[in-house]
């Protein structure tokens, strides 16, 4: 059955640029951007990280964990992370298991090519675990604002005060 919004998300646990674990259960209670791209150091995979990059200091603020996922191993991500300042954690994936089960590894066209790829998508989850919007179709340039546009309308955060 395809995941929808309302339905649980499904439990991880990958390990980071420095090989530690991350799993989804350690987030409990806080507001989670899932984000799956397919590789470091592409133009458009690198956009996005630095989207999220550029608005992380307000999501930390308002207690939002940023996890970014792809099938690259973690010697890769640490040089990735290190080359751009990334301030949130990037989770390897090589045998696809959790890109899988967020359905972010399937068919796509490349140059007009079919092939068998990472789909770039992003999943908001809630505190209690439950997936609350998904963007099934990610633009790199301003997906991070739009996540955070995203993140006030649910009430995931609090609106800014004017």
């Amino acid at each position: 059955m395809p995941l929808q919004v309302g339905s649980p998300a499904p439990s991880f646990c990958l390990p980071d640029e420095e090989g530690r674990e991350h799993c989804l259960e350690h987030y409990r209670g806080h507001p989670v951007v899932l984000y799956f791209y397919p590789k470091d150091n592409t133009p458009g995979c690198t956009t996005e990280a630095l989207g999220f990059k550029d608005l992380y200091e307000r999501l930390a603020r308002a207690g939002v964990i940023v996890l970014g996922v792809s099938p690259d191993d973690p010697a890769r991500h640490r040089r990735f992370k290190a080359k751009y300042g990334l301030p949130f954690p990037l989770l390897s994936d090589p045998e696809h298991r959790v890109l899988e089960a967020y359905e972010a590894w399937g068919p796509k066209k490349i140059y007009g090519r079919e092939t068998i790829g990472v789909l770039r998508k992003t999943y908001l989850i809630d505190p209690e675990g439950r997936i609350r919007k998904i963007y099934p179709k990610v633009r790199p340039k301003g997906h991070a604002q739009q996540v955070w546009e995203d993140l006030q309308a649910l009430g995931l955060v609090a609106a800014p005060q004017e």
